[in-house]
This record gives structure tokens, sequence and C-alpha cells, in this order.
């Protein structure tokens, strides 16, 4: 049976995302993995505790390989935007170097280690994609706006990862897709201070981000392997990097 990973699961994006796999034809191994406690009734979906630490990602590992999973997907829906302290800067002067480094972490290096995590997984016969929820901010071709440094900067950094780490697969595990996702805004606890001002069009449910997610990353034939990440939006559409 294919495994699919999935990183950050107890957010809403990813609680859907387990709940559209449920309902395909094709039966999967859910692997969810999170630093929360979830709730879950779902027997067919097997939950792994961690707190992202090279320790504690390092056991994910070794039960994944003693599993000896058939993976088909992964997916990390880690990710941070604002706290209870800040929020996205407006002006050079906002900048906090608390909340930069607290972003960066989230969005940036926990991705990676992430990855780091299932590479022993990966090889040359394994057809596989690994995605990284990423944001349009994250472009530096498309910033017309300013503001918001701290995030731009954190999902700028993951998508050059990614890129570089794509480059590194094609020789290792050349059946491996790398993909970094822009959901668009998604009604979560992540966008709730921002929704205001955003068409009611524009706001979509994590329910509807699933299926797209889903519909474009996992057996999508316009995915080349090319040694190259897609990075795309939630139409399907590349994104400038």
């Amino acid at each position: 049976m294919k495994t699919v990973i999935l990183f950050g699961a107890s957010s809403a994006i990813a609680q859907s995302y387990v709940n559209h796999l449920s309902q395909q034809a094709t039966q999967f191994n859910i692997i969810c993995v999170s630093s929360s406690n979830i709730n879950h009734s779902d027997k067919s979906v097997t939950y792994f505790h961690s707190d992202y630490s090279v320790q504690s990602l390092s056991e994910l590992t070794d039960s994944l390989k003693s599993q000896q999973v058939e993976l088909a997907q992964v997916i990390i829906f880690n990710g941070q935007l604002h706290n209870n302290q800040h929020m996205p800067e407006k002006k050079l002067e906002d900048i906090n170097s608390d909340y930069f480094m607290q972003l960066m972490h989230s969005n940036t290096l926990v991705p990676l280690l992430c990855m780091q995590s299932i590479m022993p997984l990966l090889n040359h016969k394994v057809h596989c994609t690994i995605t990284a929820l990423s944001a349009r901010v994250g472009s530096i071709n498309d910033n017309k706006l300013g503001g918001w440094y701290t995030y731009r900067a954190s999902k700028s950094a993951l998508n050059m990862l990614f890129k570089t780490a794509a480059i590194e697969l094609a020789r290792r595990a050349k059946n491996t897709k790398l993909v970094l996702f822009h959901p668009g805004t998604t009604d979560t606890e992540l966008s709730k201070p921002f929704q205001k001002n955003v068409p009611a069009d524009k706001l979509f449910t994590p329910e509807f981000v699933a299926q797209q997610l889903f519909k474009f990353t996992y057996d999508n034939p316009q995915l080349e392997l090319n040694g190259e990440p897609a990075y795309l939006d939630w139409q399907g559409n590349t994104i400038k990097w």
C-alpha cells in the first residue's frame, strides 16, 4: 500500500487532506507527524509525535525504515506567520530578531529537517513527490508591495533550499519531485488577522485547498522530472521565482 507522510499534521489543511485521501479509490497508508496531540479516531492513520528536533526526527526515520514503507508522497505543512507578540512587519522599524529567528526556524529549517528525515527512504526506484507549503510572497519577482520582511525572507529561503535539494535528488533519487505550493488565503488561524480585505471568492476553505493540493501534487503528469522544483499556486499555475 502506498504511504503518504504528512508533517505538521495538526493544521487545518493537513486534517482536510487526510479526509480527502480517505475518499479516494486508492487506499493509502497515512502517517501523520505533529508536535501537537491530535484526536484520532481513524485507525487507518498512524500518528507520530515529534518536536522536530534532530533526535525526534531520527526516531521517525528509524520507525519508517523498520516498516519498509512504500513511499509515494510527503507533504510538509509546517509554517508560521505571526505569534502573540509580533505580526508581519509594515516597516523596517518593526523588525524583531526573536520573531525573525522563530519564523526562519518554523518556515525554513523545520521543512528541511523533515526532508532530511525521509532521505533514507528515497532511491532511484522510488516514485515520490515532496511538497512544502510556500507562499507567493516568497517570490522575489512578485514582490511589488514590500513589507512582511521576515515572512517573505523565510519563504524565499525555503524556495532556495528546495531548489538546491532538487539538484541533489536528481543525482540520488531521480524519480523524486519537489514541489512548493502556494495555497492562497485559507480560512485558518494563520490568516485570521488578515481576512478582512480578502474577497469572499479568494478566501478558501481548508477542504478546497486540500483538493487542489492533491490534484496538483499527487500523480500529476505535468510535474516533470527535470531536476527543478515546481513552484505552483492553488490553481496549478507556475509562480515566478
